[in-house]
């Protein structure tokens, strides 16, 4: 389902914008981190613990808000195999700007200070460079691998929206500054012993085209073309 398709589906809702400031919330309790990402148009929501790392879920889709509830259509859900779950429902209040959550307790999320860089935003992977005019991967396509930049935080998930076959996720901190893009990886899915790595690639903005270059987090060389998701 396309962000268009969502917003037309959503017509008539009162913007989740005037009840949630769009932004980055953190709860951080006794070694087990809630990461919340949460735009006008797509939220995700990251649970892992700190120390030995350890990735535990992570979900994502497209909310609305209905009646003091964070509805969200689900585009991807790690956990899908075991809960079936496509569409969360959850009660939620503001006490001043820190979020709670009615999750399977109550969870209080904090705001990060806000911070604003050159990749801010949603990107999907498109193809592998260099751009030769090859077909591309996009929101047409079930198969899809997203990544979400917002106030110094990343995380990239693949999936696919058909079947919500999960295929892996990882995130943490970055920088985007002249060029240079830095990840610091704070979870990984598919190898908590990756966490704590630092990664840093070459990046030029063409278009609406993030071409990214460097090594991945094996040591291999690659080079990916994003698409900037509207």
């Amino acid at each position: 389902m396309t962000i268009k398709a969502i917003l037309l589906f959503s017509c008539g809702i009162m913007s989740l914008q005037a009840q949630i400031n769009p932004g980055v919330y953190i709860s951080d309790t006794e070694n087990t981190i809630h990461e919340l990402k949460i735009s006008e148009n797509y939220l995700t929501h990251t649970v892992y613990e700190k120390s030995p790392a350890k990735f535990i879920k992570t979900v994502g889709g497209f909310p609305q808000h209905e009646d003091n509830r964070l509805v969200v259509l689900l585009e991807f859900n790690s956990n899908y195999t075991q809960d079936s779950l496509r569409q969360l429902s959850v009660p939620f209040k503001m006490e001043g700007s820190n979020l709670i959550l009615e999750l399977e307790s109550s969870v209080q999320f904090n705001p990060i200070p806000k911070l604003n860089q050159e990749l801010d935003g949603q990107w999907l992977f498109g193809t592998r460079g260099p751009d030769e005019g090859q077909e591309r991967r996009g929101d047409s396509q079930p198969r899809k691998t997203l990544k979400y930049l917002q106030d110094g935080r990343f995380q990239w998930i693949a999936y696919n929206t058909e079947t919500m076959q999960f295929h892996g996720t990882g995130g943490g901190s970055f920088t985007s500054t002249d060029g240079v893009y830095q990840e610091n990886i704070g979870f990984f899915s598919r190898d908590n012993s990756r966490v704590g790595a630092q990664l840093t690639f070459e990046y030029k903005i063409m278009g609406n085209d993030w071409h990214h270059q460097g090594k991945n987090s094996k040591g291999e060389p690659m080079y990916e073309i994003w698409m900037k998701r509207e």
